[in-house]
């Protein structure tokens, strides 16, 4: 059978397996075919249209003393993110409490971030508590967690186009099916995270939160009362891991590991 050389075939095929990089703070190879740049210019259009969205429907929190509470804790955790990642300095860091009833929330490419009053008013949390939940959200930013999902529908979408390459080549029409790659471009910044970047965000969450001077037992206690309140709007991360106890014992592993950073920042502050 002759071979026939396809140019854009080996592109797509290039870029499909050599589009991977190294995470510079956990050394774990990541789908890296859009770049953390790419994913924050992407996550800032789309947090400007929600927050211009829910400042129309009336759902952006105004309660000055709920608003510099939250601030009051992710500026102290954003220092500690720049020391792990540097270049983050340059993120336009921002954060608003969204209301919703809703248990949640998130931290997108690029630094930025939003609290649900659900979790405020639901959870209760203490500030301990409330670090440590931002400071996991803002390590899946800094870990290039939502880069890495946008990567992997990419890869979907090349993978995809070589087989409609292929199948042409080959004397099939499969035209349509490049249509299905369009759709999975809308998918990214809704995809959940693997166990893995969630064992990481974690791991480094926690980090940060005690070198910021938070108490990093409170990830327990979050996990505790995160799990009473259940419910479907129960934040994703809390799903993906494969039991409670698993993740219990893996927190009170953590927290002991971090107290004496804790109790260093402590000193110092």
């Amino acid at each position: 059978m002759k071979r026939i050389f396809n140019p854009v075939l080996a592109i797509l095929l290039s870029a499909t397996v050599s589009g991977c990089a190294t995470n510079p703070i956990t050394g774990r190879s990541q789908a890296a075919l859009v770049s953390d740049a790419q994913a924050a210019q992407q996550s800032g259009q789309a947090y400007s249209q929600l927050v211009s969205q829910a400042r129309q429907q009336g759902a952006i929190d105004t309660d000055q003393q709920t608003i510099a509470r939250v601030r009051g804790i992710t500026d102290r955790l954003i220092p500690q993110a720049v020391q792990l990642r540097p270049e983050t300095r340059n993120w336009q860091w921002e954060v608003h409490v969204i209301r919703s009833k809703e248990i949640n929330a998130w931290c997108m490419a690029g630094g930025k971030m939003a609290v649900y009053t659900g979790l405020l008013d639901q959870i209760k949390p203490t500030d301990d508590e409330l670090a440590q939940v931002m400071a996991h959200e803002i390590s899946h930013a800094l870990l290039s967690h939502q880069a890495e999902k946008m990567s992997r529908v990419q890869m979907q979408k090349a993978g995809l186009q070589i087989g409609v390459l292929a199948g042409a080549m080959a004397g099939y029409n499969l035209g349509g099916v490049a249509g299905l790659a369009d759709t999975a471009a809308t998918l990214a910044l809704q995809l959940p995270n693997s166990r893995e970047a969630e064992s990481e965000a974690d791991r480094i969450g926690m980090q940060i939160a005690a070198r910021a001077g938070y108490n990093p037992k409170a990830a327990v206690t979050l996990w505790e009362k995160m799990l009473g309140a259940g419910g479907s709007g129960t934040p994703e991360w809390l799903s993906t891991h494969p039991s409670p106890e698993t993740r219990l014992q893996a927190m009170r592993a953590l927290a002991e590991q971090q107290m004496p950073v804790y109790e260093q920042a402590v000193r110092a502050r």
